[in-house]
């Protein structure tokens, strides 16, 4: 996914965070100026439904302006027919302790 904040907010006349900012505090979501920058500036991990809501409220958008699907990304992690049969006879080999070797015990 991609975050297109940016675009949008240029799209709806917003050059600055600060002045996004300023706007989601008119609509009722007060945002820290770290969160803003990281909302502004990068791909957010994770954010909030009600957030979003506010978001798409403020900019006139839909959640799907926000967040863009890149299908070739998906793509390119999937793994290969050879990769996933080699990860699968090396994680049999990993499953335990190695023949011969014992686990240590915390003390009781």
């Amino acid at each position: 996914m991609r975050w297109n904040l940016r675009m949008k907010a240029a799209e709806a006349g917003i050059w600055k965070s600060t002045e996004m900012r300023r706007r989601l505090a008119e609509a009722g979501l007060e945002i820290s100026a770290g969160k803003m920058s990281a909302l502004w500036t990068g791909s957010p991990t994770m954010i909030r439904l009600d957030d979003l809501d506010v978001i798409c409220s403020v900019l006139d958008c839909a959640p799907s302006d926000l967040l863009l699907c890149e299908p070739e990304i998906v793509a390119a992690r999937k793994p290969t027919p050879a990769t996933t049969a080699t990860s699968a006879r090396t994680g049999a080999r990993r499953a335990g302790p190695a023949p011969g070797r014992r686990r240590s015990r915390p003390p009781v």
